[in-house]
């Protein structure tokens, strides 16, 4: 059997979501289309590192971790982003831990 690598061991589905609806945030990390983005090339940026934007969707992947949908102002994208790529801008909101 294959060992299946992970970010990590932690189940983030046992807790509930870091960000919130609405949650304004900003991309710790620069991401490119993996290929789920209609309309832009594989490997083409998305979001850049320091990019802001509003939570506008939360789900899961993996049974593991929960997925925000992230609507960065300056692109007008909509991203599927995971925790540890966002930082909170409002205040008291939740942040990456890494």
């Amino acid at each position: 059997m294959t060992n299946i690598s992970r970010d990590s061991d932690i189940v983030e589905l046992n807790d509930p979501p870091i960000f919130a609806y609405g949650e304004k945030v900003r991309a710790r990390r620069t991401v490119r289309n993996d290929g789920t983005f209609g309309g832009k090339e594989i490997g083409e940026i998305l979001v850049v590192k320091g990019d802001e934007g509003y939570v506008v969707s939360i789900g899961t992947f993996l049974q593991q971790f929960y997925i925000y949908g992230v609507e960065f102002l300056g692109s007008g994208h909509r991203v599927g982003m995971k925790r540890k790529e966002l930082d909170s801008i409002d205040a008291g909101g939740g942040h990456a831990d890494d």
